[in-house]
C-alpha cells in the first residue's frame, strides 16, 4: 500500500500543477483563431480530395506524405504531363503545431502514430521499460512533430555511404540537394557556399532566445570549442539552433513543399488514407497498385502506370513491404503472409540516436533577467504580457524552443577521427521540472513515481538540461510484424546499449556536460548539478561512470531518428533492400524514398538528410522516365559547381 499511496500522491500533485498551463494553451488556441489569420493560412492549407474524385490510375503513387513524401509529390508534379497521387494516413496540420514552444504537446495525440518499443530490461527502465517512439501521422509527417532542428550531419557520413558501394551519394554529390531545398534566412550564411536561398524550406534562428543562451555558448568556448555553422566546413563546435522555421514559426515539409503547389491539377492528395498493401504481379515481379482505406472505412485500389514510391518512414515502410510479401521469407511465413520476394534486410539494420535524459543543472537567474528569468519556466512565461506580445507584436517566448537553444558536436576519447564527432550535446534552457510534468514527463513516458522522486523537489526552479546523444551507435535493432493485420503496430526492437561501446561514449558525453557547468562563464548563474538520483541508481556515487550508466538505462531518450530499415546498398550486399537509385531489389516499378534507406545513420538530426534524400530521389525518378534522346545530356553526375571545401 505504501508504494501505491506514493504513486497516487505523485499523480495527484503532477495533475494539480497542470491547471494554469493548460488554461494558457487554451487561451493561445483561442487567440490563434481570433487574431492570427497569418498562422491559420486557411487559403493555402492542403485539402483532402474526396473519395469520389480519386482516379483509378495515376502515373505515380506516393505512400506517405511526411518529411520525404511531401517533397517527392511536389517535385514529381512539376511535370504537368504526370499524374501524381499522394496518400497520407493522417490529416491536416493543427494550428498549434506552428508554435515552437508547443512542440512536445503534439506527441501522444492523433497526429502521432504513438509507437512504443518492446519491453526491455536494458533501457527505459523508469519509463515502464518501453520507450515512446513518436512518428508523424499527419501531412508533413514527423516534420510537424519534431523540434525543427536543421542539421545535415558530417561529410564523412555521406562519403562512407559511397564507400559502402552507393555510387552517387558522396558528400559532394548530395550537397547540391541540401542547397536546392534551402531558403537560408540567417543573414551571415546567405552567401556561404554551403547554403542555398530561394528553396521551399526556410531556415532561421529562433525568434526568441533565453538570456542564458549566450552564456552557454561562452562556456563552450571556454572548453575550447568555437561557435560555428555546424552545417558548414566543419561540424566540431557549438552553435545556436538553426531551425526549419518561417517567420519564427514551424516550416514543415507540408507547409514548405505542398501548400505552394496544392492547386496543381495533376497532383491529388488523399488524407486519412491508410495504405494496407502494395499489389505485386507475382509472375513479372512488378508493383502494380496500392490498396488503401479512407477514414470513412471505404477501401480502394489504385494502379500506377509508372512507379509506386514508399515514403512511409523507417517504421511504416518496412511494415508495408512485409505486409505486401517483400521481406525475410521465414518471418513472413510465420505471420501467414505469402512470400512475393525474399528480401532479408527488410526491417533489419535499425539505427537510432539514443541519449541520456534528465541531466539537469540548477541555476539562479540574475535580477536583470526578471520577470521572465534567464531560462524557460512555464508558469513564469504564461502571462498576459507574453500572450499579448505573441498576438499583437509577433514576438515573445511562444516563439522559443526550450528543448534546444544551443547544441554542440564534440569528440569522446574513443573517437579516432577528430573531424567526425561521435557525441552531440543538445542543450535545453529548461529542465523536466520547469513544465510541471505537462510535456516532457508525458511525452518521454517517465512514470509518475520517478518524476515525483527526481523532479518534484525542484518543481519550477530555474534549470537547464544537457542531453548527451550518441551519434554513431554500434548497436543495431530491427522491426518485425506483430501479425498480418495492417492496423496492428509493428514490433520495435531498438537494442539500445547492446554494444558496450555505445554506453562508454555516452558516459563521456555526460562528463563533458558536467564540465560545461563548472566553467567560469556558468558561475554567473551559480550553476549546480541536480543530485537526486533516479530510482535504482541510489547505490552509485553521483557523477561516477556507474551512476551515468544507471541514469542512461533508467531515463533513456530517443531523439526520434530511426533509420536504416530498408537499407541502400550495392548488388553484392545481400541485405540491401534498395539499390543506389532507391529501386527495391527484385521488384520493378517500386522505390523507397525516406530515412529507411540510410545504410548508416548520419552524425546529426535526420530531418534535413531525409529531405535531401527526397530531393535526390525525385531527380533519379525524373531521369529514369526521361525520353532516351534527352538522357545523355541530363544524366545525373557529380556536382561541377562544388565549392572549394577542405577535406577533413
Amino acid at each position: 500500500m505504501g508504494a501505491l499511496a506514493e504513486q497516487a500522491r505523485a499523480f495527484t500533485h503532477i495533475t494539480y500543477t497542470y491547471g494554469a498551463s493548460v488554461a494558457y494553451i487554451a487561451m493561445l488556441y483561442a487567440g490563434l483563431i481570433a487574431f492570427r489569420p497569418d498562422i491559420q493560412d486557411g487559403d493555402n492549407r492542403v485539402e483532402d480530395l474526396p473519395f469520389s474524385k480519386l482516379y483509378d490510375e495515376y502515373d505515380f503513387i506516393i505512400v506517405g506524405g511526411g518529411s520525404a513524401g511531401s517533397v517527392v509529390a511536389s517535385r514529381l508534379s512539376e511535370n504537368a504531363n504526370w499524374t501524381v497521387l499522394l496518400l497520407e494516413a493522417g490529416g491536416e496540420e493543427f494550428i498549434l503545431t506552428e508554435l515552437p514552444l508547443m512542440y512536445p504537446s503534439l506527441q501522444l495525440t492523433p497526429l502521432d502514430w504513438q509507437f512504443k518499443t518492446e519491453p526491455s530490461d536494458k533501457f527505459c527502465l523508469s519509463q515502464n521499460k518501453r520507450c515512446n517512439w513518436p512518428r508523424g501521422k499527419v501531412i508533413g509527417g514527423s516534420s510537424v512533430l519534431n523540434a525543427m532542428l536543421y542539421v545535415r550531419g558530417n561529410r564523412a557520413d555521406y562519403d562512407r555511404w559511397e564507400q559502402l558501394g552507393n555510387e552517387g551519394w558522396s558528400y559532394e554529390e548530395v550537397l547540391p540537394y541540401f542547397k536546392k531545398s534551402e531558403d537560408m534566412r540567417i543573414a551571415n550564411l546567405q552567401n556561404s557556399p554551403y547554403h542555398g536561398t530561394g528553396g521551399y524550406l526556410t531556415i532561421e534562428e529562433l525568434r526568441y532566445q533565453s538570456a542564458i543562451t549566450k552564456t552557454l555558448l561562452d562556456a563552450g568556448q571556454e572548453l575550447g570549442y568555437k561557435v560555428i555553422d555546424v552545417n558548414g566546413e566543419s561540424q566540431i563546435g557549438f552553435t545556436k539552433t538553426h531551425g526549419t522555421l518561417r517567420n519564427g514559426l514551424r516550416c514543415s515539409t507540408a507547409k514548405g513543399f505542398l501548400r505552394p503547389v496544392k492547386n496543381r491539377p495533376n497532383l491529388h492528395i488523399s488524407l486519412f488514407s491508410h495504405a494496407t498493401k502494395i499489389l505485386v504481379n507475382n509472375g513479372s515481379k512488378t508493383a502494380e497498385g496500392v490498396v488503401f482505406q479512407k477514414h470513412e472505412g471505404r477501401s480502394k485500389t489504385v494502379k500506377a502506370r509508372k512507379e509506386i514510391i514508399l515514403s512511409a518512414g523507417s517504421v511504416k515502410t518496412p511494415q508495408l513491404l512485409m505486409l505486401s510479401g517483400i521481406g525475410p521469407e521465414n518471418h513472413l511465413r510465420r505471420k501467414g503472409i505469402e512470400v512475393v520476394h525474399h528480401s532479408p534486410g527488410v526491417g533489419q539494420n535499425l539505427q537510432d540516436h539514443v541519449a541520456i535524459g534528465g541531466v539537469t543543472f540548477l541555476f539562479d537567474s540574475p535580477p536583470t533577467t526578471k520577470p521572465t528569468g534567464a531560462g524557460i519556466v512555464l508558469p513564469r512565461l504564461f502571462t498576459l504580457k507574453t500572450y499579448y506580445s505573441f498576438i499583437n507584436d509577433h514576438t515573445g517566448p511562444v516563439y522559443s524552443l526550450p528543448f534546444c537553444e544551443v547544441m554542440a558536436f564534440i569528440n569522446s576519447k574513443y573517437n579516432d577521427n577528430s573531424s567526425w564527432p561521435d557525441i552531440q550535446l543538445i542543450i535545453a534552457t529548461a529542465g523536466d521540472n520547469d513544465d510541471g510534468g505537462l510535456f516532457n514527463r508525458k511525452t518521454n513516458g517517465l512514470t509518475d513515481a520517478a518524476y515525483a522522486k527526481v523532479f518534484d523537489p525542484i518543481l519550477y526552479k530555474d534549470a537547464y538540461t544537457v542531453v548527451p546523444l550518441l551519434l554513431r551507435p554500434q548497436s543495431v535493432g530491427r522491426i518485425e510484424l506483430k501479425d498480418k493485420n495492417p492496423r496492428s503496430k509493428p514490433l520495435i526492437y531498438p537494442n539500445y546499449y547492446d554494444n558496450p561501446h555505445d554506453m562508454k561514449v555516452l558516459i563521456e558525453g555526460a562528463k563533458v556536460a558536467y564540465s560545461l557547468s563548472r566553467t567560469n562563464a556558468m558561475k554567473l548563474y551559480n550553476t549546480s548539478f541536480h543530485t537526486i538520483p533516479f530510482p535504482g541508481c541510489e547505490q552509485h556515487a553521483i557523477l561516477s561512470d556507474e551512476y551515468w550508466e544507471c541514469q542512461a538505462r533508467q531515463y533513456t531518450l530517443t531523439i526520434y531518428h530511426p533509420v536504416g530499415t530498408s537499407k541502400m546498398g550495392p548488388d553484392d550486399d545481400p541485405d540491401a533492400v534498395v539499390d543506389p537509385q532507391l529501386r527495391v531489389r527484385g521488384i520493378s516499378k517500386l522505390r523507397v524514398i525516406d530515412a529507411s534507406i540510410m545504410p548508416k545513420i548520419v552524425s546529426g538530426n535526420t530531418n534535413a538528410p531525409t529531405i535531401m534524400i527526397a530531393e535526390k530521389g525525385s531527380d533519379l525518378i525524373k531521369y529514369d522516365w526521361m525520353p532516351p534522346s534527352l538522357k545523355k545530356s541530363k544524366k545525373p553526375r557529380k556536382n561541377k559547381m562544388k565549392p572549394k571545401i577542405r577535406r577533413h
